[in-house]
């Protein structure tokens, strides 16, 4: 299992309440961005509309810009493949105020390309200072323990 991309300030400015495993609708030449590990996951998160789940915000890099079509866009949204039940409960913790839905990694499972997305709820400014003190004692040990 390959990672390509993370969403790491997710972790950060979210509470993770639960993951789901999605697969993604690409077009080839994405396919080969993806795995050269041109795509960026910040500041991106899933809607759905209707039966189907999109992914806003994503932008995947050309892999030979002189080779793709020039209408491509970069940034478009992409459809999410996810069971029927899944979809249902994403729609019903989308409802529920203060909880969205955001992409946290993309990697490759049996050749296939998968996306990592989880359903959370934003953190206090306070809470934000409470895992950088975790974090930085966290690093303050390792310091010492590495120095003896």
């Amino acid at each position: 299992m390959t990672t390509f991309a993370t969403n790491r300030k997710a972790h950060f400015n979210y509470e993770v309440l639960e993951k789901i495993e999605a697969g993604i609708e690409l077009l080839g030449f994405e396919v080969k961005s993806v795995k050269a590990g041109k795509v960026t996951l910040d500041g991106s998160h899933v809607t759905i509309r209707g039966q189907e789940a999109y992914l806003i915000g994503v932008t995947i890099s050309p892999f030979q810009p002189n080779n793709t079509p020039k209408e491509y866009d970069a940034s478009r949204n992409r459809r999410l493949l996810l069971t029927k039940k899944e979809l249902l409960a994403l729609e019903q913790s989308e409802a529920h105020k203060g909880l969205t839905i955001v992409p946290i990694s993309m990697y490759s499972k049996n050749r296939k390309i998968k996306v990592e997305i989880a359903i959370v709820r934003g953190k206090k400014i306070f809470d934000k200072r409470e895992s950088i003190k975790k974090r930085d004692g966290k690093r303050e040990i390792e310091r010492t323990l590495k120095s003896r």
